[in-house]
């Protein structure tokens, strides 16, 4: 498995940490849906007395801490619940898309930020906007990236479970890696995020899976 994000709309980068700044090369679908929506807020936002914030997410994932809410899709495509499923017998392994990439161990490399850290942006891009901030986009991260098998591994620590593994052919349209500069969010929304350790996103994850699907 290699997960896909709103960062998507940067294609495969030239920089990493990658700035808002960046080119937008988008290599797949997703990517290019996202930045065509971000354009034609940037066009209203220029044409009507409108500010805009677009937030472009990294890789959403975790779960509520108390468990009760949590990622359930039908057919599911992220890398965290999918990870958590394997662990917990409810599907035979986990695909692993391409291990020959230029990284640390050959998998892809995504930046993880837990979605309460996420809704917490949400606010603050609010009041940003409130306070009479400018019409521009935020990178939501962690600035630091984990392998598919880096998450793999931490998902069999915070488990206790095997996780077993079927290696795949690369996907078309999945960038090597994918980590964001965050500085903007830090600097202009006063954002940190604070509950996105690797850690911390597992266990809050498997913490909803066992609720809803432990037998």
């Amino acid at each position: 498995m290699s997960p896909r994000s709103t960062a998507a709309v940067y294609g495969t980068p030239t920089a990493v940490p990658i700035p808002e700044e960046h080119a937008k090369v988008p290599v797949n679908p997703y990517g290019h849906t996202k930045w065509m929506i971000e354009q034609v807020l940037a066009e209203y936002a220029r044409a009507y007395p409108l500010q805009v914030a677009a937030l472009r997410y990294f890789n959403a994932a975790g779960a509520d801490p108390s468990g009760d809410l949590g990622e359930d899709h039908h057919p599911e495509s992220h890398l965290v619940p999918l990870v958590l499923d394997a662990a917990m017998g409810r599907r035979e392994a986990i695909q692993v898309f391409g291990d020959d990439y230029p990284t640390r161990d050959g998998t892809c490399v995504r930046d993880y930020v837990h979605v309460s850290d996420l809704a917490s942006a949400h606010l603050r891009a609010l009041e940003y906007l409130r306070a009479g901030g400018q019409s521009r986009a935020f990178n939501l991260g962690t600035g630091v990236g984990q392998s598919v098998l880096e998450v793999i591994r931490a998902a069999e620590a915070v488990t206790g479970r095997a996780v077993p593994v079927q290696r795949a052919a690369r996907r078309d349209g999945d960038s090597a890696e994918l980590v964001a500069n965050v500085d903007a969010a830090r600097r202009e929304l006063g954002w940190v995020a604070e509950r996105s350790s690797l850690e911390t996103i597992l266990a809050d994850a498997w913490r909803f899976h066992a609720k809803r699907f432990a037998k």
